[in-house]
């Protein structure tokens, strides 16, 4: 039997929803969900029959073409006009996990009784959830400001029938999975298309996506970065705790703590070192990933207010007898928060390379580029440059796209996020870090070969272990690139843990 969750107003956290993504749950509404929907949308219609007077994205046009009225025989066909008018993404196609996440955050904020929508609008995009029915959206088109208007155009349209979608492993007509479960076209009310096209959904899922993957990355610096460590031959004193009490940043403290715990009872921590110091790419762990995790402590907070929040436009109150119109849509603290999340993960990579670099240098009686008779095998030369060159395009990626703006919709949108740019090239800065960690990750594994017989802690040997099972050691020269796949596959094959989310 499935598991379901029920979307209410209970706050729908980071933890919460890796769970729902993670275990596969089903989405149903509350009581208390349908129940303010179907309000909301019985207020409305109320409300418009007895008041004929303009009301933004209602009854009149969009964008700078607010002050056309339309007339009431108009309105369904008026929204149904707008999601396709909309439907203009280009570039390449977003990934189905966070397509998948879209709908849930959809639903999320629909789900207040503030957007006018009818319940059965809702339920469908729910059932698109439970049946793995994703619509086909594109990464490029939206400025993230007047809400994420073509990706969520492209999400809104198979409600119509209409664009494409994601079923059993192919792309299909939208008109066709709809007749497959025999489910009509849902006819759009008045606001409806624009409380779906309204929102911040896009931005929003690619920053769940994100920040998942990142607290992961992030944890994995760690312990990769202690592997490596102990591969060096590095000191631990670094990381004693009374240093980072006198500079008591969260992160740090936390990361000097989890390195410290990483490598308890290690063999080689505990042998006489002839370094007095370490590089501060090992050293400076706690500073520097430290650093990073509060960045995304704080990305993290701003995501948590922001998926638990109404961003389509006008509202609808109810209780105050209010239809407001006003601009929740906006993405500017979501196109901020994505931007400095992207350059907390770029500095994860910059550093992790560094530490590549020093264990393939031939220092502290490693082999030059960890291999057995150097010159005859290149060994691990190359796949630095492979991580020079991730972490140079990292770094590119890191310039921010919250600084942009253009202006739109002939001058009505006048200050955009650009947060949708933003988000897109966050992903790739989480990709990125990826790869970098895994050629940290395979490169620390061939150096504590050579530290044998000595062992790590317990910790960390059976984390290797269970790399080395994938990925064994390099005798002799062989195709590295098979090497990089098949680590960033055992990467992915880690579960997103509440450790690592900090929870």
């Amino acid at each position: 039997m499935s598991k379901v969750y029920h979307i209410s107003s209970e706050e729908l956290s980071l933890e919460v929803l890796n769970t729902l993504l993670s275990e596969n749950y089903e989405l149903a509404l509350s009581e208390e969900a349908a129940r303010k929907i179907e309000a909301c949308r019985a207020y409305l219609d109320e409300k418009m029959a007895a008041d004929q007077r303009p009301v933004y994205g209602i009854n009149t046009g969009f964008g700078s073409l607010c002050n056309i009225k339309i007339s009431g025989e108009n309105l369904s066909h008026l929204q149904e006009n707008l999601v396709m008018s909309h439907a203009c993404g280009t570039g390449e196609k977003v990934p189905e996990a966070i397509v998948k996440i879209m709908l849930l955050l959809k639903v999320q904020s629909l789900s207040y009784g503030h957007s006018g929508v009818q319940l059965l609008t809702v339920q469908r995009l729910i059932d698109f959830y439970n049946h793995d029915i994703l619509p086909v959206i594109y990464t490029q088109g939206s400025l993230g400001a007047s809400g994420d208007l073509a990706p969520l155009a492209h999400l809104a349209l198979p409600l119509l029938g209409r664009g494409e979608v994601y079923f059993k492993g192919e792309i299909k007509p939208a008109s066709e999975v709809l007749n497959h479960f025999n489910w009509e076209p849902v006819t759009l009310q008045s606001k409806e298309g624009l409380a779906l096209l309204n929102g911040t959904q896009f931005m929003g899922a690619y920053g769940v996506w994100s920040l998942l993957q990142g607290h992961k990355l992030s944890y994995l610096a760690d312990l990769i970065g202690a592997v490596s460590l102990e591969a060096f031959d590095g000191r631990l004193e670094p990381f004693n705790k009374l240093i980072h009490e006198i500079r008591p940043h969260k992160g740090q403290l936390d990361t000097a703590a989890r390195i410290l715990e990483f490598t308890k009872g290690s063999e080689l921590a505990q042998q006489e070192k002839k370094n007095v110091q370490d590089p501060y790419s090992f050293r400076c762990m706690p500073q520097v990933h430290g650093a990073s995790k509060d960045a995304l402590d704080h990305v993290t907070r701003v995501f948590g207010t922001e998926i638990n929040s109404v961003t389509d436009n006008p509202n609808v109150f109810v209780e105050e007898d209010e239809i407001i119109s006003g601009g929740n849509f906006h993405g500017q603290p979501l196109a901020l928060a994505l931007d400095y999340m992207g350059i907390a993960l770029a500095e994860l990579g910059s550093i992790s390379e560094r530490r590549t670099y020093q264990l393939i240098s031939g220092l502290r009686g490693l082999p030059a580029f960890l291999v057995n008779d150097p010159g005859l095998h290149s060994g691990f030369m190359i796949p630095q440059y492979t991580a020079a060159s991730i972490v140079s395009q990292s770094k590119q990626l890191a310039t921010p796209a919250s600084t942009d703006s253009i202006v739109s919709s002939n001058g009505q949108e006048d200050h955009v996020s650009m947060g949708a740019n933003a988000a897109t090239k966050c992903l790739r800065i989480v990709e990125n870090l990826k790869s970098v960690l895994a050629i940290e990750l395979m490169n620390a594994s061939q150096a504590m070969a050579f530290r044998r017989p000595l062992k790590s802690s317990e910790r960390i040997e059976v984390f290797l272990e269970k790399y080395t099972a994938e990925v064994p050691f390099v005798d002799q020269d062989r195709v590295l690139h098979d090497d990089i796949e098949q680590t960033k596959k055992f990467i992915d094959s880690l579960s997103v843990t509440s450790e690592m989310l900090g929870a």
